[in-house]
C-alpha cells in the first residue's frame, strides 16, 4: 500500500502536458487551431465566390449547406466512435474536409461549390462529435474541464486573423488561393492525428463494443433531418410563396424525424442526459441568434462602424474562451449544474441588455456590450453541457451523446432563428425604424434562456 501511495499522488499530479497526455493534448489544440481557422476563414470568402460564380442568388443555399449537412457528419461521427473509438472518425473528417476545401476552391459552378460547403458540413460535424469523444476517452475526469478550456482558447487566434487574413487574401489575390490555402493547413492536423492516435495511451482505447448500437436507420433518419434543415433555413430568408412553402416541409421533416436522433425524454427534459442534451439546443439558440440580430441592429438602426461592430465580436471570442478558462479551474469546488444555470441567466441577461440596447436614449455600445456577457455564459455553458454528458454515458454510447448534442445544437440555431426571424419581420412595419422587430426577437430569446436556468439542476450528475 505505501508503494502504491506515490504513484496515485504521481497520477494525481499529472497534467495535459505531462508526458502521459502531451501528444494527445498537442494533438486535439492543432485539430481546433488549424479547423477553427479554417471555419472562420470562409466566412468573407464564401460571398467573393458566389459573385465570381454568378450565384449570389444562391448564396443562402451555400451558405447553409454547412449547418445542414454537420447534422448528418455528427450522426455518422458518433456512430464510428462508439464502435471503433474516435481514431477513426476523426482523422477521417479531417481528410474529408481536406478534399471538400479542395473541391470547394476547383469550383467552376455555384453548385459545385455548394457541394463542397455541404460535404465540408459533413466532414466538420465529424469532426466536432469526434474530438469531443475523443477528449472523453482520452482524458480522466479531473483532466476533462482543463482539456475542453484548452480546446475554447485555441479558438481565439483565429477569431482574430482567420477572417480578415482570408478577406485580404480573396479580395487581392484570389478566393481560390484561400480554399487551397486551408487544405494545406487541415492537413497538417490530419497527419498529425493519425500519427498519435496510432499510439495512443490506455487511456484513449477504444470503447469495449456493446450490443447497444445507433439504429441502422440513423443515417437515413439523419439526413432526413438535414433536408428539413437546409429547406428551414433558406425558408426563413424570405416571405413569398416558395419560402414559405419550403419552411413548412423543413418545419415538417423535423417534427417527424429529429426526435429519433436524440435520446429518450429529450423534449420533456428527462433527467439526465436527455436534460443535458435539451439545454444545449436552448442555449444555441438564444446565443447564435443574439450573434445575427446584435450586428445587423448596430449597423442598421444604430449606426456602429462595421469595425467598431468587429471589435465588439473579438472582445466576445476572447470572453468565450476566458470563462471556459475559469470553469476548467471550478469543477472541484462548484457543481457543473450550478455552472450551467450560471451561464444561462448570463445569457437572459445578455438578451435583456440587447432589448434596452434598442433605446435610442443609451448609447449604441450598449447592444454590442451584451455579446459580451453572452459569450461569458457561453463559456461557462458550453463545457459543462459537454462533461455532463460524458458523465451521463457510458464509454461506448459517448459518441452517441456528442452526436445528440451536436443535432440540438443545430436545431436550436435553426428553430429559434426561425421564430426570431418571423417576429422580427412582423415587428418591422411597427415602426419607422424598425424597433419593434427587434423588441419582439429579442424578447422571444428571454423564454429558452430563462427555461434553460430552471431546468439547469436536471442536468446534474447522480
Amino acid at each position: 500500500m505505501a508503494e502504491q501511495a506515490p504513484a496515485r499522488a504521481e497520477a494525481a499530479a499529472e497534467g495535459l502536458f505531462s508526458r502521459t497526455y502531451a501528444a494527445a493534448t498537442a494533438s486535439f489544440a492543432g485539430v481546433m487551431f488549424l479547423t477553427g481557422f479554417a471555419a472562420l476563414a470562409v466566412v468573407p470568402t464564401l460571398p467573393v465566390a458566389a459573385q465570381d460564380l454568378d450565384g449570389v442568388s444562391l448564396y443562402p443555399m451555400v451558405a447553409g449547406c454547412f449547418v445542414a449537412a454537420s447534422l448528418l457528419g455528427g450522426v455518422l461521427g458518433g456512430g464510428w466512435a462508439d464502435r471503433a473509438g474516435a481514431r477513426r472518425p476523426l482523422a477521417a473528417g479531417l481528410v474529408l474536409a481536406v478534399v471538400t476545401l479542395l473541391v470547394s476552391a476547383t469550383s467552376t459552378t455555384i453548385w459545385q461549390l455548394a457541394a463542397g460547403r455541404f460535404l465540408d458540413g459533413v466532414a466538420g460535424g465529424m469532426v466536432a462529435v469526434s474530438i469531443n469523444t475523443a477528449i472523453g476517452q482520452a482524458y480522466p475526469d479531473r483532466l476533462r474541464p482543463r482539456a475542453l478550456a484548452l480546446m475554447s482558447t485555441c479558438w481565439i487566434v483565429p477569431s482574430l486573423a482567420g477572417p480578415p487574413l482570408a478577406g485580404l487574401v480573396a479580395a487581392w489575390w484570389s478566393w481560390r488561393a484561400v480554399f487551397f490555402g486551408l487544405a494545406a493547413l487541415t492537413l497538417l492536423p490530419a497527419l498529425a492525428v493519425v500519427a498519435m492516435l496510432r499510439s495512443r495511451s490506455r487511456q484513449a482505447a477504444a470503447p469495449e463494443p456493446s450490443d447497444e448500437r445507433t439504429p441502422r436507420p440513423a443515417l437515413l433518419v439523419a439526413a432526413a433531418v438535414s433536408a428539413g434543415a437546409a429547406l428551414a433555413q433558406y425558408g426563413i430568408s424570405g416571405w413569398d410563396l416558395r419560402h414559405l412553402v419550403c419552411t413548412a416541409a423543413g418545419l415538417a421533416l423535423l417534427a417527424v424525424f429529429a426526435a429519433r436522433l436524440l435520446p429518450p425524454g429529450t423534449w420533456r427534459a428527462a433527467r439526465g442526459l436527455p436534460a443535458t442534451v435539451l439545454l444545449r439546443g436552448l442555449a444555441s439558440g438564444v446565443y447564435f441568434t443574439l450573434e445575427a440580430f446584435v450586428p445587423l441592429l448596430l449597423d442598421t438602426v444604430r449606426q456602429v462602424p462595421a469595425a467598431v461592430t468587429g471589435l465588439a465580436f473579438t472582445g466576445a471570442a476572447i470572453a468565450w474562451a476566458g470563462a471556459s478558462w475559469v470553469q476548467g479551474r471550478l469543477h472541484e469546488r462548484c457543481p457543473r449544474h450550478r455552472l450551467v444555470a450560471a451561464g444561462a441567466l448570463l445569457l437572459a441577461a445578455a438578451v435583456a441588455l440587447a432589448t434596452v440596447g434598442t433605446l435610442p436614449a443609451l448609447p449604441a455600445l450598449t447592444a454590442a456590450s451584451a455579446m459580451l456577457l453572452a459569450a461569458v455564459g457561453m463559456g461557462l455553458l458550453v463545457p459543462s453541457l459537454t462533461l455532463l454528458s460524458l458523465s451521463h454515458s457510458p464509454p461506448d454510447r459517448q459518441g452517441y451523446a456528442s452526436s445528440a448534442m451536436q443535432t440540438t445544437q443545430n436545431l436550436g440555431q435553426i428553430t429559434v432563428m426561425g421564430l426570431a426571424s418571423a417576429l422580427f419581420h412582423a415587428g418591422l412595419g411597427a415602426g419607422s425604424t424598425g424597433l419593434a422587430g427587434y423588441v419582439a426577437a429579442f424578447g422571444l430569446l428571454l423564454v429558452p434562456s430563462v427555461l434553460a436556468a430552471l431546468l439547469a439542476a436536471r442536468a446534474r450528475t447522480a
